[in-house]
Parts: structure tokens; C-alpha cells; sequence
């Protein structure tokens, strides 16, 4: 069967030639269109579940919230581990699933189960998901500065948290927008219990009365002169002096009782449970943005940056946006290292191909394929979903010198049937010759080419975080060698009928080789004579390097 594709790869040229061009054309389009990233994602297949209970003590967080939601999860399907966390007002669940599981399938199957457990949890408590993000979804950081010191924090969060925020979450990508620093500003009634007392009020009427009042409501419709008009009350709070007139009720005299008789209302800011601050000169607002699981990390962070540009023309007068983490640089960088490690090292193969072939046109064919078979690797990468990392490109790097390995020993197979067709008297054709040298080595080299691909099975056993981090080398390796072999039995035939021209320097010429020969013949001759002290000598040196166990 190799032998009748070498054959018919040889003498098809021009469909041989066309297929390449369009492999080697759809390699390059999968070379744009995989994802770049520095590190392969070492994060689980994660749902986080957040509740808020404002005021709650975390002890009862952890009895009415954290203990229903996790006793509920663990009888979800592909369940790994189940986590839970509780602090005052606040529970994380932090939800663990089996390798290889689908992201967006484990937050609908979190979804499903939360629906059975909504009932068991305190009123008016409404647990969300966490962003379909993983750990390193962290992709770029802003903050808003305001040097012209006409916006203090407050503003500047309420910018923040109200427009850009909400500007940059449609970005396709991006899963959240992280605030960070600054004062979140709140409506802020200071009661004084002892005017509670002397009235006779409740605390929760004072509560209750609040929310009643920020409430818009609508009437019936009034028809005259043939035209309808919609009566409805409205009374969103939008000013202090609005809460400050909220009617509580009447003291005895029937004189209403506002919440400005009772306690202060003011504008302050919430709870902060952390600040943030920039380059030593003081506070500062600033955003996180958290990339979309499975998505092109520097395709993301390029929109955002497009779409921070598109809306500086729209911010506030002396607000400005400055970046303070940007991962393209450090993928732009990973990545260039690698391009240029991969270059230095087809530049090496190319060289020494070149000298010990000592045959320029012969060692293009070895130069030729080395670049066919890594653009097909691109292909199994994106098709893997693979992302172009130091992992990934770095199992092509490993695989690049064996890659060649099939096309050099054709070649010199090659060289030295055409030398014995020269002596003949060139009887037959010379395309012939080098078909016949070619299905010579092709089928053992072809097998010990997949035998190599399957050489990194056992990295595929790997599990967890190793796996995570080494199966997109092995993947990538082995995508390679498989590539690499079926090159060798396509297109290096076509590329050595076309190539291999000429009068072919016998091998005794090459003076390379033949230093190599004269240091290789006496060590050859010189362990034949003594090989039974050699074995005697690799017995005992296996034998010493195994441990003994006893008493």
C-alpha cells in the first residue's frame, strides 16, 4: 500500500503539488485563527455560586445558604469536589467538576439543581453564577485617573460601575468587568433611636415606609375631549430632600412625621472591603477585565483596547484611562521567543542536512517538506482547540529534528542507487531509480515514524493540572511526527524526482563524512574485539543501580 502511494505521488505531480498548496493554504489559515496565549489554562472546570444576605453573621450564612446549596450539589452529575465558603453576608460555593467536562454544560446542570433548592434558602435571597471564566480569564486591568482633581473617588466608581463598565461588557469576550477602589455612593438614613422613642416609631416602619415610597405606580385612564390620559404616581426617590419628606405617620395633633424628624440623611459611601492604589500616589478607580472561557486572549484584549479608544472622546472632562496589566505583551513575547526558537532550529536541521548530503538540490527536499508538515500541525491545533502557546509550539520545536529523520535516509537511499545506475551504464529511466529507492526505505520509515508519534501515549495518562500543562506538548509533538510521516511518503518522492538532478558525488567525497567515518571505524572494530567485556561491563553497571531493600 506505501509503496503504490509513493508511486502515485511521484508521477501525479500535479495533483500531489495541488493538494499541498492547499493544505499548506489552509495550515496558514489555521496558523491566524488559533488562539495565543503565553501558558496553557491549568484551571478546573469550575462554577462558582454567589449569595448575598446583607448583615448576616457567617454563621447563619453557613446554616441558611451555604450548607442547602452545597448538600444539594453533591449529587450532581460529573461532580468532582464541592466547596463552600461564608463570610458576613456574603457565600461563595465553589463547585468542582470531573476533567474534560464541558464548562457550559456544568453551569447548566448547576442551574438545574439550584432550582431544587431555592425554596430551602431565606426570602428574598437570590444566588447567582459566577462569569464562564477560568483563573487565567484575568486578562486586562484600567484605572481612572482624574489629575485635574475636578472628580473625587465616588464619582469616579459611579462612572465606572454606571457607563464604562457596561461599555466594555459588550466587548465579545468578555465575561465581566471587575470595579476595584473608590466609594460606592448610597442614600444614608442615620436614625436616632431616642426620636424613634419619643414617637412611638418602629425601626422596620421606617424601612418599610422608605421602600414604599421609591416606588413609581399607575392609575386609570381619564378620557376627555376624545383624547386618554394615563394618571400614575411617580415617586422614584431622586434627591436627599425626597427621602428626608417621606411621611412616617402623625403624632397626636395629626402633625406629619417625616424621616428627617426622626433621623439625618445624607449621601455616604458602602462598606469597602478593599482599595485600590496606583504607582504610590494615593487612591484610585479601577476595572478588571475577565476573558470569556475558551476565547483568543490577545483577540480579546485587541477589542478592548479598540473599544477604550472608540470611547475616550466620551469621557468626562480630565478623567483619563490608563492600563496597568496588559497580558499581550507577555504573549507577544512568549510567542516571538518560540517563532524564533522554531526558526533557529529548521535553520540548524536545514544546515546540517545540507552538509552531510553534501547535495544542494537533494537537501531542498528535506528543507522543502520541514514547513509543509508544521503548518498541518497548526491544522490539528485548532481543530484540537489547542491554543498557541509555550507548551504547544514547544512540542513542534521538539519534534522538528526528527521530522526530517524519513526524507534524509530516502535521499541518501536515493544517492546511492543512482550512483550504482551510473555505474550501470544509466540502463532505465532515472525517474524509476529513485521511485524504487524511495518504496525501498518508505514502508519501515513511514512505521517508525508513528512508532515516534506514539512514543508520548503515556503523557495522555496524565491527569489534573499535569495533564493540563503537558498533553497540548504531546498533542502538538505527536500531531507533527504524524504529519511529518505522511509527507514522507507524498511529497518528498515528488520533490526528490524534481530535485535530485545531476551527477550525485559518491559519499567517500563528502569530507565530513569522511572524518566521521575514520573516528567511527576503530571505535566499531575495537568494541567487537572486546564485547564480551563490554556486556560483562553494562550487566554490572545495570546491576549496581539497582536498589537492594533489607533489614
Amino acid at each position: 500500500m506505501i509503496d503504490r502511494v509513493i508511486e502515485w505521488s511521484a508521477r501525479n505531480t500535479f495533483l500531489v503539488f495541488l493538494a499541498t498548496l492547499f493544505l499548506m493554504g489552509w495550515g496558514l489559515w489555521a496558523v491566524y485563527q488559533t488562539p495565543l496565549d503565553a501558558i496553557p489554562d491549568l484551571s478546573d472546570v469550575q462554577v462558582i455560586v454567589f449569595t448575598e444576605w446583607p448583615g448576616r453573621s457567617p454563621d447563619l450564612v453557613e446554616d441558611q445558604i451555604t450548607y442547602p446549596i452545597v448538600t444539594s450539589m453533591l449529587g450532581a452529575p460529573r461532580i468532582k469536589s464541592v466547596r463552600g465558603q461564608s463570610f458576613l453576608g456574603l457565600s461563595f460555593v465553589y463547585i468542582i467538576f470531573q476533567d474534560g467536562t464541558d464548562l457550559y454544560w456544568a453551569r447548566s446542570r448547576v442551574v438545574e439543581y439550584m432550582q431544587g433548592v431555592t425554596g430551602k434558602l431565606p426570602e428574598g435571597v437570590s444566588p447567582t453564577l459566577g462569569p464562564d471564566a477560568t483563573g487565567v480569564g484575568w486578562v486586562f486591568q484600567y484605572a481612572l485617573v482624574d489629575k485635574s482633581g475636578q472628580h473625587d473617588l465616588s464619582e469616579l466608581r459611579s462612572f465606572q460601575d454606571w457607563y464604562l463598565r457596561y461599555w466594555l461588557q459588550s466587548v465579545p469576550g468578555v465575561a465581566e468587568v471587575a470595579s476595584i477602589g473608590g466609594f460606592v455612593k448610597q442614600y444614608q438614613v442615620q436614625v436616632d433611636p431616642n426620636k424613634l422613642l419619643g414617637y412611638h416609631i418602629p425601626l422596620k416602619a421606617v424601612i418599610e415606609a422608605i421602600r414604599r415610597s421609591n416606588n413609581d405606580v399607575g392609575g386609570r385612564v381619564i378620557e376627555a375631549s376624545e383624547r386618554e390620559y394615563m394618571v400614575r404616581g411617580r415617586g422614584y426617590i431622586r434627591s436627599l430632600d425626597d427621602i428626608r419628606h417621606v411621611p412616617l405617620g402623625t403624632d397626636r395633633q395629626g402633625t406629619p412625621i417625616t424621616v428627617q424628624d426622626v433621623g439625618r440623611v445624607t449621601i455616604g459611601p458602602d462598606i469597602r472591603r478593599g482599595l485600590a492604589e496606583l504607582d504610590g500616589q494615593g487612591e484610585t478607580v479601577g476595572g478588571i477585565v475577565v476573558m470569556r472561557y475558551g476565547e483568543n486572549a490577545l483577540a480579546v484584549i485587541d477589542r478592548v483596547k479598540d473599544k477604550l479608544k472608540e470611547i475616550t472622546p466620551s469621557l468626562p472632562k480630565g478623567i483619563e484611562i490608563l492600563t496597568v496589566y496588559d497580558r499581550s505583551d507577555l504573549i507577544l513575547r512568549a510567542i516571538a521567543t518560540l517563532k524564533e526558537k522554531l526558526v533557529e532550529i529548521s535553520l540548524v536541521v536545514s544546515v546540517i542536512s545540507l552538509v552531510f548530503l553534501f547535495h544542494l538540490r537533494s537537501a531542498l527536499v528535506a528543507i522543502l517538506t520541514l514547513p509543509v508538515a508544521i503548518l498541518l500541525s497548526f491544522l490539528a491545533m485548532y481543530y484540537l482547540g489547542i491554543t498557541s502557546n509555550i507548551m504547544s509550539l514547544a512540542g513542534i520545536a521538539i519534534a522538528i529534528g526528527a521530522m526530517v529523520d524519513a526524507v534524509i535516509v530516502m535521499i541518501e537511499n536515493a544517492h546511492k542507487r543512482l550512483e550504482q545506475w551510473d555505474r550501470a551504464g544509466q540502463s532505465g529511466a532515472r525517474t524509476a531509480v529513485i521511485i524504487r529507492a524511495a518504496q525501498e526505505v518508505g514502508k519501515p520509515l513511514f512505521f517508525s515514524l508513528l512508532i515516534i508519534t506514539i512514543s508520548f501515549l503515556p503523557v495522555f495518562t496524565l491527569e489534573a493540572q499535569e495533564g493540563r500543562l503537558f498533553r497540548p506538548l504531546a498533542f502538538t509533538k505527536s500531531a507533527a511526527m504524524l504529519f511529518a510521516a505522511f509527507v514522507s511518503i507524498t511529497l518528498a518522492p515528488l520533490l526528490m524526482v524534481w530535485l535530485i538532478r545531476g551527477r550525485i558525488a559518491p559519499e567517500e567525497r563528502n569530507p565530513i563524512n569522511r572524518i566521521l567515518i575514520w573516528l567511527y571505524r576503530p571505535l566499531v572494530s575495537g568494541a567487537l574485539r572486546v564485547r564480551w567485556l563490554v556486556v560483562i561491563l553494562a550487566i554490572g553497571a545495570v546491576g549496581s543501580s539497582i536498589p537492594l531493600y533489607g533489614k
